[in-house]
């Protein structure tokens, strides 16, 4: 069984790369240079010489593929348009062969929850950075009609092995002295390990009825001034932590400080029902203390 991944080099996409390999999987990845490609082949992966807007290269390898896994997204003023068309691309050219296609999500599409903790059926109220996502989603679920096994997976906020929010806070501590933080720091945070997230690639890629919508999210939510006041302390700067007011984190961040401020708590049980996803990461204070964030 072949997998195409792009985002192959990513902190998610390498991720789910490494335990589809780890599983005996044959794995093809997306890379944007020559220094990408030389490290998906020292990781055993495939590479697949080409971006997000390299449409024909997408459509081949999408083909040649038993399946694909849409983890890449392209930072930018035309981040949405990018990433619809990439999609469009890869479900016309699966259109028809039954095959797997999971599109990578997130919670922050879901916008604040308002002290409710939100499932899959929460309504969605993105944020301005995502406002182009839903339109996204909804075109990979409908392509169900059209012989693909869709599946679109909303990770919450990402920690382990040195990558994510989380570890880019650790660093910025230790290099400035302190931990920034939108807003009092009262608003919730929702998290999930890296490796659980991987894993719950893997059993959607197996298991996943077609057009079906998952949250990976795992425990109680964090305060993000519990996260700040444990980041602080692990970099040894026990305290030093700011509390930027949104208007001023607007100044300095653009349009994502609103995403840092949002208060957002999600759960759901539907991954460990359909599929037997069952996460077993530390909680996101507890990788902070350990290092393992």
């Amino acid at each position: 069984m072949g997998i195409f991944v792009t985002g192959a080099t990513g902190y998610l996409g390498s991720a789910v790369c490494r335990l589809l390999r780890e599983q005996g999987i044959e794995v093809s990845g997306l890379a944007r240079s020559p220094e990408a490609a030389v490290k998906l082949r020292e990781s055993g992966v495939i590479p697949v010489e080409a971006d997000l807007a390299s449409a024909d290269a997408l459509a081949a390898a999408a083909r040649k593929a038993d399946g694909v896994i849409h983890a890449g997204f392209q930072w930018g003023s035309e981040a949405g348009a990018i990433d619809a068309r990439a999609v469009a691309t890869l479900l016309d050219a699966l259109a028809g062969s039954g095959k797997p296609f999971l599109y990578t999500s997130g919670t922050w599409v879901m916008g604040e929850t308002k002290g409710r903790v939100a499932g899959e059926m929460f309504p969605l109220n993105p944020p301005a950075v995502v406002a182009w996502r839903p339109a996204v989603e909804r075109a990979v679920l409908d392509a169900k009609e059209r012989g693909i096994r869709t599946v679109v997976l909303r990770p919450a906020t990402v920690y382990g092995r040195g990558g994510g929010r989380v570890s880019a806070m650790l660093r910025e501590a230790r290099e400035q002295g302190t931990v920034r933080v939108v807003g009092n720091g009262d608003n919730h945070w929702s998290f999930v390990c890296i490796d659980d997230v991987a894993s719950l690639y893997a059993l959607a890629l197996e298991r996943a009825q077609a057009g079906s919508l998952y949250l990976a999210a795992h425990g109680t939510a964090v305060t993000a001034r519990a996260v700040a006041e444990m980041t602080a302390r692990a970099a040894g700067i026990p305290g030093k932590v700011d509390y930027l007011p949104l208007a001023v984190a607007r100044e300095k961040m653009g349009a994502m400080a609103d995403c840092l401020a949002m208060d957002q708590q999600v759960l759901s049980t539907k991954a460990a029902r359909e599929l037997g996803w069952r996460p077993n990461g530390p909680g996101v204070l507890q990788a902070i203390a350990a290092g393992t964030a």
